[in-house]
């Protein structure tokens, strides 16, 4: 797993989400106090396969994406670099073949944070993708 957060982690640097997020990509959660806009990414599932002649990971990685500001300009506009950025897409992961990362379900929905500040209303999307690797 080490190995495809390193890869996640090397696709994002350089790209239009790493600048519209600051860089700010946790995995798991986000720290306290936060500076938004952030994402995060968390494995919901990873599950082995195997054919006759060849071992796979199936993972399923869902991306949160939130934003504090008053319209859903930067919102969809993180989303839409995050589906530029990984879906469909190939990249290293290493010790693996990467054989797709595609975007599945994804759900948009405006909720409360408790930030120092007090409670915000935050734009969110939550977007999971499959990837599929066959190991090396």
């Amino acid at each position: 797993m080490l190995n495809l957060t390193t890869a996640i982690y090397g696709r994002l640097a350089g790209s239009a989400l790493s600048a519209r997020i600051a860089n700010r990509l946790y995995k798991g959660q986000a720290p306290a106090g936060a500076t938004y806009p952030y994402a995060v990414f968390l494995v919901v599932t990873d599950t082995p396969d195997h054919d006759f002649s060849n071992d796979f990971e199936d993972v399923i990685v869902q991306f949160s994406l939130f934003s504090i500001t008053s319209g859903t300009t930067e919102i969809e506009g993180m989303f839409t670099d995050l589906k530029t950025l990984y879906d469909e897409k190939s990249f290293t992961v290493i010790g693996s073949t990467l054989i797709w990362m595609r975007r599945g379900t994804t759900v948009f929905q405006v909720e409360d944070h408790i930030t120092p500040t007090g409670t915000q209303k935050v734009f969110c999307y939550h977007c999971d993708f499959e990837i599929l690797t066959s190991l090396d």
